[in-house]
């Protein structure tokens, strides 16, 4: 589904991603794990095709199609959705009116006419109680006074309803109490398929407790420096990022 080979790029002239090779298949999940400045962030936003990074080397294959060329939003007509660390505030445009809207203009890039109002309507109420969103939650101006869990659980509404092929959950768990951090992992495992690939960059282990990954990276100075099971991130949550430097330097 993802392919990434040899992947370097920079922003405003800085080196922060310096040869990434990762491959994401269907139906995995995969973590990735690093200390603040990694390059972590920078991975998500590359991939996702964020105009400030400039990739200067390598090449990124979704689907077995390169995606390099390709503005964000053709990315996510194609089905690669990224939750963000802090999302924007869009006063006097509902949640429910932002999703309908989203909707349609990926149909309309597939050739789509708009999703019968009888249709959309279904898809919100199965997708907000899946969620466990209360219904006046939908009615306000998207993520203006919400929470930072409220925030989240709307990314992972936004997810469910969008239904891409790869979700990057960008630090979703940055601010979030366990109650949150419990509802928002809860949607992102109902909404796991065989057909469907998930990728949580996290600094913390606890998220993975509650979402099991099956591959853990670390990024470190712009690279993976070490990947392996679930097992990985419960060492890094005993040992710390300095165990890994130890590694690299001996």
């Amino acid at each position: 589904m993802l392919k990434i080979n040899n992947l370097h790029a920079s922003v405003e002239d800085k080196a922060i991603l310096k040869g990434i090779n990762l491959e994401v298949k269907p139906g995995e999940v995969h973590a990735i794990m690093g200390p603040n400045g990694s390059g972590k962030s920078t991975l998500s936003s590359v991939i996702a095709g964020k105009e400030e990074y400039e990739v200067t080397d390598g090449e990124i294959f979704f689907d077995q199609e390169n995606i390099e060329e390709l503005s964000a939003e053709e990315r996510a007509h194609k089905g690669i959705f990224l939750s963000f660390q802090y999302p924007v505030e869009i006063p006097g445009v509902s949640v429910t009116n932002f999703m309908k809207t989203a909707i349609n203009e990926t149909r309309k890039a597939k050739g789509l006419e708009d999703m019968p109002a009888n249709e959309m309507l279904k898809l919100i109420r199965e997708k907000s109680e899946l969620l466990e969103i209360d219904r006046k939650f939908l009615s306000r101006s998207l993520n203006e006074g919400f929470s930072g869990g409220e925030k989240k659980r709307n990314e992972i509404f936004q997810m469910a309803m969008l239904e891409p092929k790869l979700a990057i959950l960008d630090e979703t768990d940055s601010g979030l109490d366990i109650d949150a951090l419990r509802i928002v992992a809860n949607g992102v495992n109902k909404l796991k398929s065989k057909d469907n690939a998930v990728v949580v960059i996290t600094h913390y282990q606890r998220l993975l407790d509650y979402i099991v990954p099956d591959f853990v990276h670390v990024l470190y100075n712009g690279r993976i420096v070490k990947s392996g099971g679930k097992e990985l991130a419960h060492e890094l949550e005993e040992k710390g990022y300095d165990w890994i430097k130890e590694e690299i330097n001996s």
